[in-house]
Formats: structure tokens, C-alpha cells, sequence
């Protein structure tokens, strides 16, 4: 093995790339316990909101996922020992991979449950799920065509900086909130997980951080719960929790296809952006990855997502997986090939033997949320490590929109909680609510569609602060397009949906073309050069 001047491992010609390397176990436990929370999640899901029986939960749902997920988790640590046979580095860590936790709730709050209170067919409601997954899956793959194109031309600032916002928003505070709502277990296992992780902080007899957290996570709440000072652990819930255990294989079927067509249209208004945001985020995902030095096909990456979505709907789980944001995280923890594979076969093990409810009432969840929070503070902080210094106010202005959507979704369960259907509001209500500072149209209108949003707003401002006016007049202008439909800065798709903003976008479209034409005149010159040319972007200056 030599090193390299960067210091990169290089591995000598002749041996092939390890599977598994001390790091694994370390990175291991942090995507296995985060994967299986999501399952748990999933699970809880599908049997307490949409009522579905038992029998479609453990025997139908989870065992699709037991197979689409290992698949997935086997294909990428492929992708990740043949980039490291490529390029002969040791260095090489595999991308995440799990069910999609935007997908879950949207199928589930918007097709699933809907259509249970409609109908209070349960069973109809998951085959609408399972279609909805079908047509995601055929976006995504559609993607993996286009999404190459888009990557290339796009600023890295824009793209890590949405997928900062997502980390942030969506990753980083309600793990945070759950933290400190359990802070005597909480906060030191976040500890060990800084000194473990950022701090290198060798732990006693070389236990790895992950494994750490959630032995000492455990120990803690049930040794506070057998002294009477805490109800954290609820032992009769473990033995409620054996009764699943069995074995529970995957099987084929067309409950996926028996649905009818009148019924399947609606589903294209949540399905089609939500396609679009899940290969949009696989774009950002994987710029994250290069950013880290591990520069996979963006094609194959996509390819895996579309074809697990579509196998999953086929097998009977209407919960897409997708590859993980969170990269960087995994990488610093020394994951390399094996824990991405070793999290996708204990998964589904484990979606066999119906044991996800198990380890869930061995493991308290505020040990497993410290990491989330960790994996969140990565991801934002590579936006500015692995941009150039003068495009950090894009990266900010790309946060904006996923920060918005997230101030949304806790507005509106506060409001449901308190039995108010935001619909019903009146316009009075929205207004005093203004004048209270909610600011609620406002956030909905920023939030919509806010990877696509982020990305867009993003890319304008890196290429205004570049003065590359020409490539900020073609952004702007697709920004114009996607809000006119919907698709950004909306609630809903429709023709003309945000006519102020699809406004906006236009006039400044306008307005780059003539600061364009204008540099073209006085010959300062206008480079149609891809985005992420690293000398057309001045990342060496």
C-alpha cells in the first residue's frame, strides 16, 4: 500500500479492495440503527394510521422491503469496491441506502389514509400505495437519463446546499428536539459520538462509537426503568413484541396492477414531483459523495433507486427506498464497503423475522437520534467545506426553501393537533396570524417543491455572484416554468399555480438576457462552459 502527497491510501497493484475494514462496524450501527428506526416507523405507520392488518404489514410490506433493500445495499457496495479497484484507493465508502423517509409519510398522508377514510378499505388503500410507489420508481428511472445532464451543468454550492437545508431542516432538528427531551441519555450519547467521530477520540478497549452509543443508551434506560425513575422502557412490550416473530418470505404478485385506471390519475399529482424530487436528491447525494472524493455513475445510482422502487411495489411495499443522504457522515465514521452491504442483510433478516418491533423495545430511541443529528451536521457542513469561498451566500439562499417547508409541516401539526383543518382557515385567521408573524402563505409559497426550489434559487445566485448572467437567465427561466406548473413555490400542480412567482422568475430571466447581452457587447466575454469546471468556476483561484 503507498500514500499518496494527499495522504490518500492507495492500494499496490494485484489485491482487490477489502469488503470490511474496522471502520464498517463503526458505520455499521449508525446506518443499521438509523434504517431500522425508518422501518419501525414505516411499520407503525401502516398498522396505527392506515389500519392495515397484521398480516400485510409483517407479511407483505416488510418482506418486500427484505429483499428490495439488501439488493439495493448489495449493488452499491459493487459500485463502491469497483470504484476502488479503478482508481486503486482503500478510501472508498459505499453510499447509503434505505426506505425513503419523505416518501413514507407522503404515501401514507396523501394516498394511503385518504383513501382508508374514504372508503375504510384498508387493503385498497395499500394497493393505491403500491401504485404510487410503480409510477416513482418509472420517474426516478426516467431521471437516470436526464440526471446526469443536469448534474454537470448545475453549481455544486447549489446542490449541496439544498441537500444542507434537507439535512438541517429534516435530519438534524427533530433528532435534536428528541435529544434534549431525553437529555440525561441523550446528550451523552451524543458526546461519544463527538469524541468518537469528529474528535478521533479512541473509546476504551477500541469499542466502536456506534456500538457505544447503543450499549450505553440501553444500559442507561434500562437500568433507570428497573430503579423505578424512569417508564423509557416498557418490558411488556418486548413480550408483545416476540408474538411477531416468524418467518414471513417475500412473494410476487399483481395487487400492484388490479387497481383501476380512474383511480391510478389522481395519483400522478403527488407522484410525479415527488419522482422528481427523489433523483433530484439523488443528484445532490451524489455530488455529495464526489465532494468527498468518491465520484460514482450517477446513472447506475439512479437506475438502483427507480428499479427498488418498482420491485418493492411489485413484492407488496408502497415505501420506496432510495440511496440515503449522509455520505460524508458514514465516511468520517471509517465506513468503507461492508457497512452499506452488512446494514442491507441485517435489514432484511430482520424484515423476515417481523423483529423490528423487538429491537425497538430493547433500544430507546433518544440513544438512536444523536445520530441522525450527527449525519446532519456533516452534510451542512460540506456544503462550505467543499464549495468555493465566494459562493457561500448561495448556499445559504438554497437552505431557505427546506427551512421554510419545515417551519410549515410544524405549523401545521400544531394545527392539527389542535383539531383545526388548515383548509377550513379563513383568509381573518391567515391575517392575524401575519400580524403574529406566521407568516403562512409566505412559507408555503417558499417551501414548495423545496429541493427543486433550493436548487434553482441556489444556482441563480452562484452564477450572479460569477457574473455568468447568461447560465443565471437559463435557471431563472426554468424556474419560471417548473413554479408556473406547480412544481416549485406551490402546494399543488396545476397550470398557472403561483402566478406571482412564475412572474418573478420570467422578469428576471428578462433581466439576466439583457445583463448578458450587455457583457457580450462590451466583450467581456460569455462562457457556456459546464458549471462545475473547476477552473471555470475559480476553485483554484
Amino acid at each position: 500500500m503507498s500514500q499518496t502527497s494527499s495522504g490518500v491510501s492507495r492500494l499496490s497493484s494485484g489485491p482487490s479492495p477489502r469488503l470490511w475494514v474496522a471502520g464498517d462496524l463503526n458505520a455499521f450501527f449508525g446506518l443499521f440503527t438509523n434504517v431500522l428506526l425508518n422501518v419501525l416507523v414505516l411499520s407503525g405507520l401502516a398498522l396505527f394510521v392506515v389500519q392495515m392488518p397484521g398480516e400485510t404489514v409483517y407479511g407483505r410490506i416488510l418482506p418486500a422491503l427484505g429483499i428490495a433493500l439488501p439488493l439495493g445495499n448489495l449493488f452499491y457496495a459493487y459500485l463502491a469496491w469497483k470504484l476502488a479497484k479503478k482508481e486503486g484507493r482503500d478510501s472508498v465508502t459505499a453510499m447509503p441506502y434505505g426506505p425513503s423517509v419523505p416518501h413514507m409519510f407522503i404515501v401514507v398522508f396523501v394516498v394511503m389514509l385518504p383513501t382508508f377514510l374514504m372508503t375504510k378499505d384498508a387493503l385498497l388503500a395499500w394497493k393505491l400505495g403500491l401504485v404510487w410507489a410503480l409510477i416513482v420508481g418509472v420517474i426516478v428511472l426516467l431521471g437516470a437519463f436526464v440526471g446526469p445532464t443536469i448534474r454537470k451543468y448545475t453549481p455544486r454550492a447549489a446542490m449541496l446546499g439544498t441537500l444542507a437545508g434537507i439535512s438541517i431542516a429534516f435530519i438534524s432538528m427533530r433528532p435534536a428536539y428528541q435529544m434534549f427531551d431525553g437529555a440525561w441519555i441523550g446528550l451523552i450519547c451524543f458526546m461519544i459520538i463527538l469524541l468518537s467521530w469528529i474528535g478521533q477520540v479512541r473509546l476504551p478497549f477500541g469499542i466502536p462509537g456506534g456500538l457505544a452509543v447503543v450499549l450505553v443508551g440501553a444500559a442507561m434506560a434500562w437500568i433507570a426503568t428497573a430503579l423505578g425513575w424512569s417508564d423509557m422502557m416498557q418490558p411488556s412490550a418486548v413480550g408483545e413484541a416476540i408474538t411477531h416473530f416468524s418467518l414471513h418470505l417475500p412473494m410476487v404478485s399483481g395487487d400492484v396492477l388490479s387497481v383501476p385506471l380512474d383511480q391510478v390519475w389522481p395519483l400522478l399529482v403527488t407522484a410525479i414531483p415527488l419522482g422528481i424530487y427523489n433523483f433530484t436528491e439523488g443528484i445532490n447525494n451524489v455530488e455529495s459523495a464526489s465532494a468527498g472524493g468518491d465520484d460514482y455513475n450517477l446513472r447506475a445510482i439512479l437506475m438502483a433507486d427507480g428499479l427498488g422502487a418498482i420491485v418493492g411495489a411489485f413484492l407488496g411495499s408502497p415505501f420506496p427506498p432510495a440511496v440515503y443522504i449522509g455520505h460524508p457522515g458514514w465516511k468520517a465514521m471509517g465506513g468503507r464497503i461492508g457497512y452499506s452491504l452488512a446494514t442491507g442483510i441485517g435489514v432484511g433478516v430482520i424484515c423476515f423475522l417481523g423483529l423490528t418491533a423487538l429491537l425497538l423495545c430493547l433500544i430507546p430511541l433518544v440513544a438512536i437520534v444523536p445520530i441522525l443529528l450527527f449525519i446532519g451536521l456533516v452534510i451542512g457542513a460540506q456544503a462550505f467545506q467543499a464549495s468555493p469561498k465566494r459562493h457561500a451566500p448561495a448556499i445559504v439562499l438554497a437552505l431557505v426553501p427546506n427551512i421554510a417547508e419545515w417551519a410549515k409541516t410544524q405549523v401545521d401539526g400544531a394545527l392539527g393537533a389542535s383539531g383545526v383543518n388548515v383548509a377550513a382557515i379563513p383568509d381573518k385567521v391567515f391575517a392575524d396570524m401575519a400580524n403574529a408573524g406566521v407568516l403562512y402563505h409566505g412559507m408555503e409559497m417558499t417551501g414548495g417543491g423545496a429541493v427543486l426550489a433550493g436548487l434553482m434559487l441556489g444556482a441563480i445566485a452562484v452564477f450572479v455572484i460569477d457574473r455568468r448572467f447568461n447560465w443565471a437567465a437559463v435557471y431563472a427561466g426554468a424556474a419560471a416554468v417548473l413554479a408556473f406548473f406547480g412544481f416549485i413555490h406551490g402546494s399543488h400542480l396545476a397550470i398557472n399555480a403561483s402566478p406571482g412567482v412564475s412572474f418573478g422568475y420570467a422578469l428576471a430571466t428578462v433581466l439576466f438576457v439583457g445583463l448578458a447581452w450587455q457583457q457580450k457587447r462590451s466583450g467581456e466575454g460569455i462562457s457556456w462552459a459546464p458549471s462545475n469546471d473547476e477552473e471555470e468556476a475559480g476553485i483554484h483561484s
